[in-house]
């Protein structure tokens, strides 16, 4: 099986999620500028289960994030190729909301994963997950990556154009 048969169609999702081993773990995010923090962070989650299965924010999701104007950096399918090139990743697909939530009620996953700059406590994720007897989970970054400074260091070593 190619990477490239990671990356799942929204109408493909109940019969692929039917074949992956459980316990299925889910996380969600932009991704944006693929770093070791990703990875360490992928490969934690898909310790966690049988299977990682990865809701994309697509091009129109991140810009509902109010991430900055020029977000994403990466154009949705690159994004999706990246992860689905990631040994720790079992299935990737793209969602065009600011939320997992109707992705979460197709996949129905048995473990919800989030970064540990959140509270999953206060996700509506998490309420959701909860409703069929699934957990949700932190997972600590590793320290010093970010996209964000990632893009910011690019930006600081790059002379404007005029």
């Amino acid at each position: 099986m190619s990477y490239r048969d990671k990356i799942v169609a929204r109408e493909e999702l109940r019969a692929v999620v039917a074949a992956l081993p459980r316990h299925l773990v889910f996380t969600n995010g932009v991704f944006d500028l693929l770093h070791p923090g990703h990875v360490d962070y992928l490969a934690a989650a898909r310790a966690l289960g049988g299977a990682l299965f990865i809701g994309l924010n697509s091009d129109i999701s991140t810009r509902l994030l109010d991430k900055g104007g020029d977000r994403p950096i990466n154009p949705e399918h690159d994004r999706a190729l990246m992860l689905a090139g990631l040994e720790s990743v079992s299935a990737v697909t793209m969602f065009d909301e600011r939320t997992p939530l109707a992705l979460l009620e197709i996949v129905r996953p048995d473990v919800y994963v989030k970064g540990g700059d959140y509270d999953v406590a206060t996700l509506a994720e998490t309420a959701l997950v909860k409703s069929w007897g699934a957990r949700a989970r932190a997972i600590d970054f590793l320290p010093g990556y970010s996209t964000t400074r990632l893009i910011e260091r690019i930006r600081a070593s790059t002379p404007e154009r005029r």
